[in-house]
């Protein structure tokens, strides 16, 4: 097979199988604002408005965290041996 037919080969992935890679293996850490937090986190009683949120996703974007800052969120990622990355 020469180096033309590698390039023209194509894999797919499922959105399934997208929303799983590193799973169990990394975090994603976003800010995010009042009405985000409410909706990745429905048991959150009141937060204050006006604050920095940063929530911690898993790489299915599961929530596992909700924070007021960026280091904190960070921690909690390391700390659940999950290597955090930055979500813009």
């Amino acid at each position: 097979m020469n180096e033309r037919q590698d390039d023209d080969r194509q894999t797919s992935m499922s959105p399934k199988e997208l929303a799983l890679l590193g799973e169990g293996e990394v975090a994603y850490i976003k800010q995010v604002d009042f009405d985000d937090a409410e909706r990745l986190f429905p048991a959150l009683d009141e937060t204050p408005e006006g604050i920095d949120l940063f929530a911690v996703l898993g790489a299915d974007g599961t929530p596992i965290a909700l924070t007021d800052s960026r280091n904190a969120a960070i921690a909690n990622a390391i700390e659940n041996d999950l290597v955090p990355l930055s979500v813009h």
